[in-house]
Formats: structure tokens, C-alpha cells, sequence
């Protein structure tokens, strides 16, 4: 695996294969992910996914033709049994500004929710915590590290449980107006993220939330569901996107 150190003798970047950078960079063209000038928040968790978007990031920024600043923004839950704390040792080698937030939401949700579960709650919750540190920071841009597989599940979940089609946007605007959120990951395959990370040795956090592997939930049902279609219809999630894909925007890109 090769390294780039585009800023600093501290900085250290995996280059990403062609294969993602393809992906992401025809998601960054489809749907006017990143523009001149932009400021862009990363959300990362300390899983495979987000420290994958991480190093794609950082390598676009090398080459691409509009300028654009990264930081990172790591939100911990305070979850027994996860600590991604050590991340931030990581984010200086980097030598990208990063921002860390400490919040008990595990311990909010026991008193607080209600007819919700802990994954809505804290994704609800996380959400709020990335938009004000976009604010106070100066941020106009949250980028998030779902992708393909995240689109279908949501798409499924949606349609058996909640009678609607729908799946998460790949770009958009905050209720509030102020804050684009983008997911250049949305062509890209959790098989993609998860080679590229054990080949660069990112350094992933192991079940970065632990209160979820703890019950079941209707996403890993419908994760098991797809693994067992695709078994038989390699095509599966060709076809899922193309259907897709109209839900992916709904309506006009953010200007």
C-alpha cells in the first residue's frame, strides 16, 4: 500500500484503490457532492466505513480540481465497551484538524426514549452533536460514511415497515438550511470499505457500538436478507440502485 504526505513529515495517507476512488468520485459528479471552497466536517466513527471516507478524502484533496478543507469530528456515545479515544493520536499523524465530543448518550436514552431504539435514538442524537460542532466551527458541509448497502437496508426497512419508498439522500440540505450533508460513499460496497481498510491496517475501532450488537435489529435483518439474494442474483444491488436512485435526491440538489 502505497502513502502520499500531501502536508506534513507527520502525515501519513493509504492511497485507495482506483475501484473506490472511481465509485466515489462518479457519486462527487452525479450529485455535485463538493464544491469550490467548501468546508467539510467528516464524521468518523472509528469504523471501517468512516476511516475508508477519511483516506479518500484526504487523497482527493491532492488533486482535485475545486479546493476544499477536511476536518474530522469523532462523537463518543460513552458506550461500555467502546473507546475511540485513541483515534485522536491517529487524526494528529494525520495532520488534519479533528474535533472530539463526549456525550453519554447511552445513559440519556434509559431515561429519555420513548417508542425509539437506541440506534434511532443515538443516530438522532449524533446528528444533533455533528450539526452544532458545524456551527460552532465554522463548517458548511457534514460528510457521512454510509454506503451502498446502507442505502438498501434503509430502502427495505422502509418499505416493509413503514409502507413508503425511501432511503437515505445522497445530498441535501439541514432542516435548518445551513448545513449540506453528502455521502460520497453511496456507490460503494461495504466489501469495498472493509478490503480497503484491513489492507491499509486502518486503525478500526471493533464493534464501534457495542449497545447494538447487543439486540437484534431490523437492519441486520435486512443485511442478512440481501446477503442471502445476492447469493443467487449477483445483479441484486445493481438493480436496487437503479431503483433507487430517483430517492436518492428527491427532487433538486442543493444549490
Amino acid at each position: 500500500m502505497a502513502f502520499l504526505q500531501p502536508r506534513s513529515s507527520m502525515s501519513r495517507y493509504s492511497v485507495p484503490p482506483k475501484s473506490l476512488l472511481r465509485k466515489v468520485g462518479r457519486a462527487i459528479a452525479d450529485y455535485a457532492l463538493i464544491r469550490d471552497g467548501d468546508r467539510i466536517l467528516l464524521g468518523v466513527s472509528g469504523g471501517k466505513d468512516s476511516l475508508s471516507l477519511l483516506q479518500i478524502l484526504a487523497h482527493l484533496q491532492t488533486y482535485a480540481p475545486v479546493r476544499f478543507e477536511l476536518a474530522i469530528l469523532t462523537v463518543d456515545p460513552e458506550v461500555d465497551g467502546f473507546d475511540p479515544s485513541p483515534l485522536t493520536r491517529y487524526y494528529d499523524e494525520l495532520g488534519l484538524p479533528w474535533h472530539y465530543v463526549r456525550q453519554p448518550i447511552l445513559e440519556e436514552a434509559k431515561e429519555r426514549m420513548s417508542g425509539d431504539s437506541f440506534c434511532a435514538y443515538c443516530a438522532r442524537m449524533k446528528r444533533g452533536i455533528m450539526y452544532s460542532s458545524c456551527r460552532e466551527h465554522g463548517y458548511n458541509v457534514l460528510a457521512l460514511a454510509q454506503h451502498l448497502d446502507d442505502l438498501a437496508e434503509s430502502f427495505l426497512m422502509s418499505a416493509f415497515h413503514g409502507g413508503q419508498l425511501r432511503t437515505m439522500k445522497a445530498h441535501y440540505r439541514n432542516d435548518a438550511g445551513d448545513i449540506r450533508i453528502i455521502r460520497p460513499l453511496v456507490y460503494v460496497r461495504e466489501a469495498q470499505t472493509a478490503a480497503f481498510a484491513a489492507g491499509a491496517k486502518l486503525p478500526v475501532i471493533p464493534d464501534s457500538c457495542p449497545a447494538c450488537f447487543t439486540m437484534p435489529t431490523q437492519r441486520e435483518h435486512m443485511k442478512q436478507l440481501l446477503a442471502r439474494e445476492e447469493k443467487t442474483n449477483k445483479q441484486l444491488f445493481s438493480s436496487l440502485l437503479h431503483a433507487m436512485r430517483p430517492l436518492m435526491t428527491e427532487g433538486s440538489l442543493p444549490k
